[in-house]
């Protein structure tokens, strides 16, 4: 995609060929291809009015590393050594993870405005259409293996609840292990990979996905209910640049203490916003499926799943749990 004529129409305001072209550098026929393949390659609306040029019905609401940076806190922003912002990637998570394999700095932030190949737990697809969303992902060095980062999913959720909380997105809710909820619908989601010594030091790249104005065309794809913040806030959200700085003001101070503070310190909060709290699940790990009642977390972050033989910890990995119908 051309990064340079979205910018010139992300305001949503009518441009002309002749003034794209001067700006950009090209023909006007150069102009009108770049349009032609925008349209084609991605959801994004561009409306063709002649006499008055081209708009994007509605603007486009790109990521800005510097609006990023202007809305942090002063401890994250110390703590944020590096921002990327990327426009396709395959997947933000993939993509640090290949940082990291050079030993790239801790603190190092990616966010893209597509992903060809996101990715969800379980090797699931993560649908990611272009600057609609937030994909990002962080990479921390750990040092106490990982005994020590037991929890670190479910507290990376409570950084998001928060986050969204501070931007006026009340009643978010968690469900073990890694999903963020609206009234039940998926909003989001979190996934760790972990990369290095699992006794000793390692790298860790926590990915979080959020819907923000997922299109209805890309969301069909989706294989449960989702919802996303334009629509539980009837459009009257900050934008994708404040609610990335929101994530990273909770994200940087979390991953900088977890190793001293452990699980412990997120636990009751975690709790708190358990969409499952006492109730009926099914939970589903290898071939047979478990039912019994959700009864929170243990201190190590293991679900206390209530069964008729007793309460069995269930610790992450590939599971998936489901509230019974």
């Amino acid at each position: 995609m051309s990064i340079s004529l979205l910018r010139l129409l992300a305001d949503g305001e009518f441009h002309s060929g002749q003034d794209l072209a001067d700006v950009m550098g090209v023909s006007r026929t150069a102009v009108w291809k770049q349009v032609k393949r925008l349209t084609a390659d991605s959801v994004l609306a561009i409306e063709s009015v002649k006499g008055k040029g081209y708009r994007i019905c509605g603007g486009v609401d790109l990521l800005d590393a510097t609006r990023v940076r202007a809305a942090l806190d002063a401890r994250p922003n110390a703590l944020l050594q590096r921002l990327e912002m990327l426009d396709t990637i395959d997947s933000t998570n993939a993509y640090v993870m290949r940082l990291a394999e050079h030993d790239c700095v801790t603190g190092t932030v990616c966010a893209a405005e597509q992903q060809s190949a996101g990715r969800g737990r379980r090797g699931r697809l993560w649908v990611s259409p272009y600057a609609s969303n937030l994909y990002v992902s962080l990479l921390w060095k750990f040092t106490q293996g990982a005994a020590a980062l037991e929890g670190l999913s479910l507290a990376v959720g409570v950084a998001v609840a928060r986050a969204l909380g501070a931007c006026d997105i009340p009643n978010v809710q968690l469900k073990w292990p890694n999903d963020v909820l609206y009234d039940s619908a998926k909003l989001g989601g979190i996934l760790l990979e972990m990369n290095g010594d699992a006794a000793g030091n390692c790298w860790v790249v926590i990915g979080v996905g959020l819907n923000v104005a997922m299109p209805k065309a890309a969301g069909g794809t989706i294989d449960q209910d989702w919802t996303d913040i334009k629509t539980i806030t009837d459009n009257q959200y900050p934008g994708r640049n404040p609610l990335l700085a929101a994530l990273l003001n909770e994200l940087l101070p979390l991953v900088a203490d977890f190793e001293q503070q452990g699980f412990a310190h997120w636990r009751e909060e975690w709790q708190s916003l358990d969409a499952l709290a006492d109730a009926p699940v099914m939970l589903h790990a290898g071939d047979a499926p478990l039912g019994g009642i959700a009864r929170g977390v243990n201190a190590r972050g293991a679900l206390q799943l209530e069964t008729s033989t007793g309460v069995q910890s269930v610790f992450g990995g590939e599971v998936s749990l489901r509230a019974m119908s």
